[in-house]
């Protein structure tokens, strides 16, 4: 294993931490660490009977968004708990029942304008096609009129009024060929909500919705690449409440294509040919000799993060595959369990930010997934941008000291997986990430 230490305690309690991939150093100070976080509303207001149309996501919102990509759908026999995916929903079906949506970004990242003038790109006939279709259909045209003026009018926008229908539909190409999306959750509040501080997060998903969510954001993810050979790149991320950047205190997650890889992979990616076996060595192992592995099930371990500027748990995947797609099932499941899990266990009114890492589509060295969730209980100030040492409210041995009775409970309650193992339940074996060719 490697000889550095990244988690060095000090006589006076200091911890310091270290990254093994960004090098960022990270301070925890004693006595912060008690601090209540992740607190319900104060004063929660009663909610209003006729529900679903909260947010622009919700469910009696459809057409406030653009046109649906894709859903997942219910089979007609509810009792299996079997779902499948519809693409392309014509307008007249929106209002179907569903249980997840992917929609494109009003307002994206990256724009299409940018793929368009930067490389020429042009979306495929099939979807020129999918909206030339949408817009021969009035109720579709009308849609896309609507949502277009939304966003000119959000925009500001001075000249939408003057144009002409056949300019404001030309900016329709970003929903059909774009590369933002979003994946949406139909509930808003959990079921049976009284009262607005009751949120349906993704922790208060069960497991199999969880793995619904996930199952549509990895198809999300592998179109985005497949629809742009330009894009090197594909950035999955959730932001879980106000505080962690979201728009809309709805459950959502967003993909992004981009041109470049990510700079922690290029940060990693000299690292990983050095040594191929770092993700094992410097990561999952380095936690199970400290101590620090959380939860793990056959094909996913998640363990308290360290150098991070916040809280961070991470999600690694044991397969030896390296996209999400290439995963069979039982990996995503086991991935998706672990990830709504530690969702769970962190409870709806935890402000969060869950990033996903993958290889780059370009690159030839091997790196796993995995899946870091981050607690945004603290701000970047004045210290942290002059020193670029980042103070931490809780250190990995508090996250985990925080995380495990909870998964505990949950897991009696019968809220999470059963399968998931905890704290010394778990095996800690070395090299369990397989990634590394050399030890598949």
């Amino acid at each position: 294993m490697s000889h550095t230490e990244f988690i060095r305690r000090m006589p006076d309690g200091t911890m310091k931490q270290i990254n093994p991939f960004s090098g960022t150093e990270v301070w925890t100070v004693p006595g912060r660490a008690n601090r209540p976080i992740g607190m319900p509303p104060k004063n929660p207001q009663p909610l209003k009977t006729n529900r679903g149309d909260d947010c622009a996501f919700c469910w009696n919102r459809v057409l406030e968004t653009p046109p649906e990509k894709a859903r997942i759908v219910r089979d007609n026999d509810k009792s299996k708990g079997e779902v499948h995916i519809v693409r392309n929903a014509p307008v007249d079906d929106l209002a179907d029942p569903w249980e997840f949506r992917r929609i494109p970004n009003l307002f994206e990242i990256v724009s299409y304008t940018y793929w368009q003038k930067n490389y020429g790109y042009d979306m495929s006939p099939s979807m020129r096609a999918r909206m030339e279709g949408y817009i021969a259909d009035p109720a579709g045209k009308a849609h896309l009129l609507s949502v277009l003026g939304a966003k000119a009018r959000a925009g500001q926008r001075t000249d939408w009024d003057g144009m002409e229908e056949r300019d404001q539909l030309r900016e329709a190409e970003a929903f059909f060929g774009g590369g933002h999306d979003v994946v949406v959750s139909r509930r808003h509040f959990v079921d049976g909500a009284t009262d607005d501080s009751q949120l349906a997060s993704a922790g208060t998903l069960t497991p199999m919705e969880h793995f619904w969510y996930m199952q549509l954001t990895i198809d999300a993810m592998r179109d985005l690449y497949a629809q742009n050979r330009y894009a090197r790149y594909v950035q999955v991320f959730q932001n879980w409440l106000k505080p962690s950047g979201a728009s809309f205190d709805h459950l959502h997650k967003q993909l992004v294509a981009i041109d470049e890889r990510s700079v922690n992979a290029d940060l990693e990616i000299p690292k990983v040919r050095q040594n191929p076996n770092i993700y094992n060595e410097d990561e999952v192992d380095y936690a199970g000799y400290h101590n620090l592995v959380i939860a793990e099930n056959t094909n996913a371990v998640a363990i308290a993060g360290f150098g991070h500027r916040y809280p961070t748990i991470e999600i690694w995947s044991r397969s030896e595959a390296l996209q999400p797609w290439e995963h069979s099932l039982a990996e995503q499941r086991d991935m998706s369990n672990m990830v709504h899990a530690i969702h769970a266990a962190s409870g709806p009114h935890m402000p969060s930010n869950e990033e996903w890492y993958c290889a780059p589509i370009d690159t030839d060295v091997r790196m796993p997934w995995h899946v870091a969730i981050k607690w945004r209980v603290s701000n970047v100030a004045g210290f942290e941008g002059g020193t670029k040492i980042y103070v931490n409210t809780l250190d990995p041995y508090h996250v985990r000291d925080r995380v495990v009775p909870e998964l505990l409970q949950l897991r009696a309650d019968g809220k999470i997986a059963q399968d998931i193992s905890i704290a010394t339940e778990c095996t800690c074996r070395v090299n369990s990430l397989k990634y590394n060719r050399a030890l598949q």
